[in-house]
């Protein structure tokens, strides 16, 4: 037999039907309703429109670890270095002249993306404690060393002179916070919307599957390593985007950006909303902000009591947070409806 034609007689590989994750990739009519319902509440809630910025600016932080600890399984408790690394971006570019909001932007997802990179060497080391302290660590390092910078980062004190322009040159930010919260919400569904096709593709899958079960994966043929690191730096790039956003809408950014307290209150809202499944991010977001704004007010001296009790009520009543809940009404509805 010639080589031609032993060539063709070995057997094509496996093909794989990708028509299941096509279907569930698919929006569903759910899905199209919760994305209309920041839309009315531009209009419904006028007075509260920089409340609601900064809800769509948490819910693509609570995003960015999301996607690495609900996809991939990376435990982070120092994820604000990231968040911290896009707000100075922003500001910094800002300070000095460049305050075009969506070159901020664009600027500070491919700082964070590549600090991301950096530090993944470190971070993706060892098992989950190992993570968890080699994360702390990072954002510690960080939070001191712009403590100590303060010819760049303003310090405790804040960075000064940050003039943000107008957005696409005709729109300026306005103390209603109007465009704030528009810009804001178009990133944040922009992001998402890449975020659900990620989730959805062969990469997302396996993401999927390193998360279950890591040691069978390279048995496989997937290349573990490269999808973490991977996964890691699109993490850190949407962290940096949502710091981007804060620091243009508020015209400041402080070290405070940096800080751990910032690294768990987003790890709260993503155990809150349920992890793995990107709404929960979002979910989580809108009650934690909500719970801390309108309990600051009513109860200022012992408000974190009340939303530390409403925590360990989703964890031990709402298993999988609010997002998992939601699905077991949902599936359960499903069986009974006639």
């Amino acid at each position: 037999m010639s080589a031609d034609n032993a060539r063709d007689a070995v057997p094509p590989g496996p093909v794989v039907d990708l028509g299941p994750l096509r279907r569930a990739s698919r929006w569903r009519a759910p899905e199209v309703v919760f994305w209309l319902l920041p839309v009315l509440a531009f209009f419904a809630f006028p007075q509260s429109r920089l409340l609601l910025s900064q809800i769509a600016i948490v819910a693509l932080f609570a995003l960015s670890l999301d996607l690495i600890l609900g996809y991939a399984g990376i435990i982070s408790l120092g994820h604000a270095a990231f968040f911290g690394i896009g707000a100075y971006t922003a500001g910094l570019l800002a300070a000095h002249g460049i305050g075009d909001p969506l070159l901020g932007l664009a600027a500070a997802l491919a700082v964070s993306a590549l600090a991301g990179y950096v530090t993944s060497f470190l971070v993706l080391r060892g098992t989950d404690l190992t993570r968890l302290m080699v994360t702390i660590g990072v954002g510690l390092m960080l939070y001191e060393a712009a403590n100590k910078a303060t010819d760049y980062t303003g310090g405790v004190d804040g960075l000064q002179g940050i003039v943000v322009g107008p957005l696409l040159g005709r729109f300026p930010f306005d103390l209603y916070g109007s465009t704030a919260y528009l810009y804001a919400l178009a990133v944040l569904f922009g992001l998402f919307w890449i975020a659900r096709r990620l989730v959805y593709s062969p990469f997302g899958m396996s993401l999927r599957g390193i998360k279950q079960n890591v040691l069978r994966m390279p048995a496989l043929g997937t290349p573990v390593h490269r999808r973490l690191i991977a996964v890691y730096v699109i993490g850190a790039a949407y962290a940096g985007a949502a710091g981007a956003l804060l620091t243009q809408t508020t015209q400041f950014v402080s070290i405070d950006v940096f800080s751990f307290s910032r690294s768990a209150e987003v790890m709260l809202i993503l155990v809150l909303g349920g992890t793995g499944g990107l709404y929960g991010a979002l979910l989580g977001t809108i009650v934690f902000v909500v719970a801390h704004d309108r309990l600051s007010d009513v109860n200022p001296q012992y408000w974190q009591f009340w939303l530390g009790l409403l925590l360990i009520v989703v964890v031990l009543f709402a298993r999988d947070g609010i997002l998992g809940a939601l699905r077991r009404v949902g599936a359960r509805w499903g069986r009974v409806r006639p």
